[in-house]
C-alpha cells in the first residue's frame, strides 16, 4: 500500500513536470493513465480489503485533467475555477458515498467552531505572503465591492470549499490507511499541483500551508476552517491585493 501510494506520488509529479515544462497535451495523457491506473487498482481489491485511497486518489488526475483541457477563450477566469470545481465536486461526493463516508468523517462538521475561526483569519496573511511572491494580475479590471462580490465568492467556493472537500476532506480521511503521516502525504500531493506557478518560493509556502491545513483538519475534524482559510487565500491573491499594492 505504501510503495504504491509513493510510486503515485512520484508518477504524478512526473505527469506535472511534463504538464508544465513540455507539453499541456501530452500532461492530460500521463493524467488519464494514472486515473486508469488508479482504477485498476481499487478494482484489485477484494470487498474485505481497504480500496478507499486509491478511489479518492482518482479525484486528483480528475483535476488536472479536467482544468487542463478546460478552453478559457471568453471565460472569465473567476468562472473558469467554478467550472473546473464542478465535475470534482461530484466526484468527491461520489467516492465518499461509495466508500459509505458519513458527513463528519469528510469534515463536514461544525466541531471545534473558535479554531476554525483562527485557521480562517490566517488566510489573509498566506495570501498577502503569496501575492508578494507570486505578483499575479487581478481576475477583475478594476476594483469595485459590486465587481468584486461574485469572483470572490466563486473563489471561496471552488478553491476553498471544493479543493479542502477534495483533499483534506476525502483524500485525507483515506490516507489514514497509510498510517499517522497520511496528513503529510495529503499535503505533499496537493503541493505538487502547484508546479506550474514556475516559483520555488510559491511551492514552499503552499507545502507549508497544506501542512497547516492538514494538521490542523487532523486535529479538529472539520474542513470548515481550511475551506475559508483556503478561499481567503486567493481572494487577497487574486482580487484584493493586487489593487493595494
Amino acid at each position: 500500500m505504501v510503495t504504491l501510494a509513493l510510486t503515485y506520488l512520484a508518477a504524478l509529479a512526473g505527469a506535472e513536470a511534463v504538464a508544465t515544462f513540455v507539453s499541456p497535451l501530452w500532461g492530460i495523457v500521463l493524467h488519464f493513465l494514472l486515473l486508469l491506473g488508479l482504477v485498476v487498482a481499487s478494482a484489485r481489491w477484494s470487498p474485505y480489503q481497504s480500496h478507499g485511497l486509491f478511489l479518492a486518489l482518482g479525484l486528483v488526475p480528475l483535476l488536472r485533467i479536467v482544468s487542463l483541457s478546460m478552453p478559457s477563450v471568453d471565460l472569465s477566469q473567476a468562472y473558469w475555477y467554478l467550472v473546473v470545481a464542478l465535475p470534482l465536486l461530484i466526484g468527491a461526493f461520489a467516492i465518499a458515498r461509495v466508500l459509505n463516508r458519513r458527513p463528519a468523517e469528510i469534515g463536514l462538521t461544525l466541531r471545534a467552531f473558535p479554531l476554525q475561526i483562527v485557521v480562517a483569519a490566517c488566510g489573509i496573511g498566506i495570501g498577502l505572503v503569496d501575492y508578494l511572491i507570486l505578483k499575479p494580475d487581478p481576475l477583475i479590471s478594476e476594483f469595485s465591492w459590486s465587481g468584486v462580490v461574485a469572483p470572490a465568492l466563486f473563489l471561496l467556493v471552488a478553491t476553498g470549499f471544493v479543493e479542502e472537500i477534495v483533499f483534506r476532506g476525502v483524500i485525507q480521511r483515506e490516507a489514514e490507511e497509510l498510517g499517522a503521516w497520511g496528513w503529510i502525504y495529503t499535503a505533499v500531493l496537493w503541493s505538487v499541483l502547484q508546479m506550474g506557478h514556475h516559483s520555488v518560493l510559491h511551492w514552499f509556502v503552499a507545502l507549508g500551508m497544506a501542512l497547516f491545513f492538514g494538521w490542523m483538519v487532523k486535529r479538529s475534524g472539520s474542513i470548515l476552517g481550511v475551506s475559508l482559510s483556503h478561499g481567503l487565500v486567493n481572494i487577497g491573491l487574486y482580487l484584493l491585493f493586487p489593487f493595494l499594492f
